[in-house]
C-alpha cells in the first residue's frame, strides 16, 4: 500500500470521525424531548432540524399536557408525518405504524428505539390494543392516525376507526388533534421524505369525549383533523 493510499484512508476516517462528532453535538444541541437515552435524544435534535431546515416545517407545538396520559391523532398524507409530528411535541410519541412498516428492512432498528407499536391488521390487532393502553396506563403520549392509512383532503370519505375513541375512553385520557399541510410527496411514503416540502403541523385543542358517544366523537375529531371546521389552537 502506498503511503498515498495511506494518507488518504487516514484523511477520509478523520473527516468521518469529525462529521458524526459535529451531528453530535448539533443533536445534542437541537434536542428536546426526553427518550430515555443519549443517542436517540441526539436523533431527535437532528430530526427537528431536518423537518426545519429541509422541510421547512413552521410548526406549532402540539397541545400535549405536560405529564400524564394524551393520545395524538392526525391525517396521514405521507410516510413524512411521523417525523414533523415528532419535531413538533415536547414528548416522546410512541407511534401505532402497520406491522409490515415495523419490520421494514433498515428501519426496525429505529422504530424498536421509538417505541412504536406495530399492528398486524390482517392478524391479531388486539396485541397493539393492548400495548397503547399499557404505554397509556404508564403515562405515555401515543400517536395514531385513524383514518388507518394515507387518506389525503380530495380522496372518498373514509370513517375514522374506533381504536382512538376507544383507547381514549379506557385510559381516561385526552385526544389532541393535529393536521398536516404543505407536504409536496403526498401519497407517498420514501420519496416524501426525500422532496422539499414547506410543511406545517397544526395544533388543536385537546378533545375530551369522557361522556360522549363514539360516533359524535370521531365525526368532531374527523372534522378537525380534515380541515373541514374552523381551527381552534387553544389559546386564550
Amino acid at each position: 500500500m502506498s503511503s498515498f493510499t495511506i494518507i488518504l484512508i487516514i484523511i477520509v476516517l478523520a473527516a468521518i470521525i469529525l462529521l458524526f462528532g459535529w451531528l453530535h453535538v448539533i443533536g445534542e444541541r437541537a434536542n428536546v424531548a426526553d427518550w430515555g437515552a443519549g443517542w436517540t435524544n441526539r436523533l431527535d435534535g437532528l430530526n427537528r432540524l431536518f423537518c426545519r431546515h429541509y422541510h421547512h416545517l413552521d410548526p406549532e407545538p402540539l397541545h400535549i399536557p405536560d405529564s400524564g396520559p394524551a393520545l395524538v391523532a392526525c391525517n396521514h398524507v405521507s410516510g413524512l408525518d411521523p417525523l414533523l409530528l415528532v419535531a413538533a411535541s415536547h414528548r416522546p410519541l410512541r407511534f401505532i405504524i402497520a406491522a409490515e412498516q415495523y419490520h421494514r428492512f433498515g428501519l426496525n432498528w429505529l422504530f424498536r428505539a421509538a417505541g412504536c407499536i406495530p399492528v398486524d391488521r390482517s392478524g391479531r390487532p388486539e396485541k397493539a390494543f393492548r400495548e397503547a393502553l399499557r404505554a397509556l396506563h404508564a403515562g405515555e403520549v401515543v400517536a395514531l392516525f385513524p383514518h388507518g392509512k394515507i387518506h389525503l383532503d380530495n380522496d372518498p370519505p373514509r370513517p375514522l376507526k374506533g381504536g382512538v375513541y376507544k383507547l381514549s375512553q379506557m385510559a381516561k385520557c385526552p385526544i389532541v388533534p393535529a393536521r398536516l399541510t404543505g407536504i409536496r410527496g403526498e401519497g407517498h411514503t420514501v420519496l416524501a421524505v426525500l422532496i422539499h416540502s414547506r410543511a406545517h403541523v397544526h395544533s388543536y385543542r385537546p378533545l375530551d369525549c369522557s361522556g360522549i358517544e363514539a360516533k359524535p366523537c370521531l365525526v368532531e375529531l374527523d372534522k378537525i383533523i380534515s380541515g373541514k371546521i374552523e381551527r381552534n389552537t387553544g389559546t386564550d
